[in-house]
């Protein structure tokens, strides 16, 4: 049976059929990359990666959507973006009230735009949950965003997830082109990454044979932490050369700058957290590239 006449059953794990869903417009602009920042732990920096990412590529010249899928909103909150103003959010989306072109607002970085989210995305699965084209809700959205009225020309769409293997998350790898992975440099790191790595497989066979790891960034860096040594190290043996050379550092500006509503590089440029998010950005290009040619 084909992917697109699948659909996972997040709560049985069972595959059942699915109707398959209408083709984008052929003279359409082209699609965007879509990564899924996902990982099934919290506080990892899932959402700080998907902020201050999102503004370094926007700061080299992309267009880039951030999509927040947390129903906790606070990819949307870092980007100053007020639970007032949210009055499209991407659960409309979802539910199929809004198209997503109706949930983006702009941000106050140049190029940096958000579909914003709200609370009422943690009921989504009791809503949808038997709907059968549940897992691809966010993939037919993304793929109308480039083309028709009011349409935008995104380079790069981030799907900020929950942290958890849920419908949401679902949604997210079923839409997207590659995973990122944030990975905390702590003791347990590498104890989430393989359930993580299991429901990649498992979307990839059922969903979305597309979908691949694009790369592993290490986050909370502390370098004078032994402990924080060894699991670069470790990582870095297990995973190979899916982790990225840049790693990003345990660092208090980065801390600090989603209580002012800003990415750190608005907040402080110069700072080493913002000097980092810049170098992974540069990365991600160049493995892109690299993807193209090969």
């Amino acid at each position: 049976m084909a992917d697109d006449e699948k659909a996972a059953d997040v709560n049985s794990g069972e595959v059942v059929p699915f109707p398959g869903e209408p083709k984008p417009d052929a003279a359409a602009p082209g699609p965007a990359r879509v990564l899924a920042v996902a990982n099934q732990k919290g506080g990892v920096g899932k959402t700080t990666t998907a902020i201050n990412l999102g503004t370094a590529l926007a700061a080299i010249g992309e267009h880039v959507l951030i999509v927040d899928l947390d129903p906790q909103g606070n990819a949307s909150t870092g980007l100053g973006i007020e639970r007032r103003a949210r009055r499209t959010s991407t659960y409309d989306v979802l539910t199929g009230a809004a198209p997503m072109r109706e949930a983006v607002v702009p941000t106050a970085v140049p190029q940096l735009f958000i579909a914003p989210s709200t609370l009422d995305l943690s009921g989504l699965e009791l809503e949808i949950g038997q709907a059968r084209d549940r897992a691809f809700r966010l993939r037919s959205a993304l793929n109308a965003i480039n083309s028709g009225d009011r349409s935008y020309d995104f380079s790069y769409v981030l799907v900020d997830c929950p942290p958890s293997l849920n419908l949401i998350t679902v949604n997210a790898m079923a839409a997207a082109d590659s995973i990122l992975v944030p990975l905390q440099c702590e003791f347990f790191a590498l104890e989430g990454l393989s359930q993580l790595m299991k429901t990649v497989e498992q979307v990839r066979s059922t969903l979305n044979p597309k979908l691949s790891i694009h790369g592993i960034v290490l986050t909370m860096y502390d370098s004078r932490n032994n402990l924080a040594n060894q699991v670069v190290a470790d990582v870095r043996q297990h995973m190979g050369r899916k982790v990225y050379d840049t790693v990003i550092p345990r660092n208090v500006r980065i801390s600090e700058a989603p209580s002012y509503g800003k990415p750190v590089l608005v907040y402080d440029l110069k700072c080493v957290g913002s000097e980092a998010y810049l170098r992974l950005a540069t990365e991600i290009i160049q493995r892109e590239k690299e993807l193209k040619a090969g």
